[in-house]
């Protein structure tokens, strides 16, 4: 909670949803990992900033549908950068790990707010009975 103190722009919501998130990316749609490039024994592999923007896309869109990007912004995020934001102070606290290439910015301008949470929903004409 002091956490939430130092940095008022987030909800706790938004950050238990990033840390979510990252284990959706690894255990549910199984994303490919990079090496770390670190041998030691028990060192995680490891997905990229992008590539955790994208995992936070996919599970916003599983787990509130069309409502996503309104429940992001109920919490303070309006961007992918705000990703990066909330995945770096969860770093400073160590409840994430980072690679020695990670950066901050690998956040910034991942894809736009503006229709990437929308599910992506169709009929085929011959489903449709009119």
């Amino acid at each position: 909670l002091a956490l939430l103190e130092q940095d008022r722009r987030y909800k706790l919501e938004a950050y238990q949803f990033v840390r979510d998130a990252l284990d959706y990316a690894q255990s549910v749609i199984q994303m490919p990992t990079q090496d770390t490039g670190e041998s030691h024994p028990g060192v995680e592999r490891h997905i990229t900033g992008q590539q955790l923007c994208e995992a936070i896309r996919l599970y916003a869109v599983d787990q509130f549908g069309f409502l996503a990007k309104a429940v992001l912004n109920s919490w303070g995020v309006y961007n992918t950068g705000d990703f990066g934001e909330i995945v770096y102070n969860l770093i400073r606290i160590k409840q994430m790990k980072k690679s020695k290439t990670d950066r901050r910015e690998d956040f910034d301008d991942v894809y736009p707010f503006e229709g990437a949470f929308e599910p992506d929903f169709a009929i085929e004409d011959d489903e449709c009975p009119f």
